[in-house]
């Protein structure tokens, strides 16, 4: 009777950790890649596909339709799930179409080269982003995410630093439970570690198709729950 109400708890404990940990926590899409050769290719590439993957209707910017040398701030806009969602970018990034030192597009001739902080302040909220970056962390910088308007207010990417030069990588999160209202790119090494930024991605509740996504410690605790329901069986 014991071993019983043993693994019906550690079962049940798990169920529920797992759904509160799915609900609570973004389900982040990551892939790095240290020697892509100036393009897209290996895990980034897959990252993204992932995310797109469990979104519908999303744009890309591409920051192609804005003049070089451009700086911030400056507006980008994209297609919303009820009308379009512009967002207003403001800090030290700026537009180049001749990127410099490992830096490079990831589509098109242009991308934000940046070696400060700034923000996406977003026309109504989103709940999904994601863009690729490159050359990042090789003078021992990381990219820091802040968000506000939700339950997250810190994101960290966990990208290689002090590695080589010209890396990519792509970063992504679904929040079926939150949305922000902007989000600020931080630099650990401001004035020293220049990155890249390409190809950004946004979208509003209404774009995500995916049902409960789990995160992988809601798998583990999930495979908790069925390994405990399977020494419930074996001993009863």
């Amino acid at each position: 009777m014991k071993l019983k109400t043993l693994g019906s708890l550690i079962a049940a404990t798990a169920f529920t950790l797992g759904s509160s940990l799915s609900q609570a926590v973004p389900v982040i899409y990551f892939g790095e890649n240290l020697s892509p050769g100036g393009s897209l290719s290996g895990d980034p590439v897959t990252a993204q596909a992932d995310f797109l993957s469990n979104l519908t209707g999303v744009g890309i910017e591409d920051f192609e339709g804005i003049a070089d040398g451009t700086l911030a701030p400056f507006g980008v806009a994209f297609p919303g799930s009820s009308g379009s969602i512009t967002a207003t970018i403001t800090g030290t990034a700026g537009v180049t179409d001749e990127p410099c030192c490992g830096r490079f597009p990831t589509s098109g001739s242009q991308l934000i080269e940046n070696s400060g902080v700034f923000t996406l302040s977003f026309s109504s909220p989103i709940s999904a982003f994601g863009f690729y970056a490159t050359d990042i962390g090789d003078f021992s910088g990381s990219i820091t995410l802040g968000l506000t308007g939700g339950d997250t207010d810190s994101l960290v990417i966990p990208h290689t630093v002090s590695g080589p030069s010209g890396s990519l990588l792509f970063y992504g999160f679904i929040d079926q439970d939150s949305s922000y209202d902007s989000i600020t790119f931080g630099n650990t090494a401001v004035g020293t570690d220049f990155f890249g930024f390409d190809d950004m991605i946004i979208g509003d509740a209404g774009q995500i198709t995916t049902g409960d996504v789990p995160a992988p410690a809601t798998l583990a605790l999930f495979g908790l729950g069925l390994a405990a329901l399977g020494w419930r069986r074996r001993r009863s």
